[in-house]
């Protein structure tokens, strides 16, 4: 079976920015909104796989999209406010550019076959 790198690289998000919330000192809610956000990120991709339709599937995968725009945005204020140094912000942002090329590949894709 192949592997679905964009669960893979979902929940490695997920995981890696629950780890890092753990370890910085930021605003409560700054940390709620990007641990919220990366987790959806995989949540919706898990349900995506579980699609009713290509229709739902497509669904999933938009909401994932925005969730990791969304991510990608918390991190930059993290960044930009010294609370992550530009390692961390680049190993995270990087990563989150991977699923989003895939997700907008994958969109792309069932939009041709809807």
């Amino acid at each position: 079976m192949p592997k679905n790198y964009l669960l893979i690289y979902s929940e490695q998000l997920a995981t890696d920015i629950e780890l890092m919330c753990q370890n910085i000192k930021a605003p409560s809610n700054t940390l709620f909104q990007i641990r919220k956000s990366s987790s959806s990120v995989y949540a919706n991709i898990r349900e995506a796989n579980y699609g009713q339709s290509r229709s739902d599937m497509l669904s999933k995968f938009e909401i994932a999209l925005k969730e990791c725009s969304e991510t990608e945005g918390w991190l930059q204020l993290l960044f930009n406010t010294s609370v992550i140094d530009e390692y961390t912000y680049k190993k995270h942002r990087n990563l989150c550019g991977r699923i989003r090329k895939i997700l907008i590949s994958s969109c792309k894709t069932l939009k041709e076959k809807i």
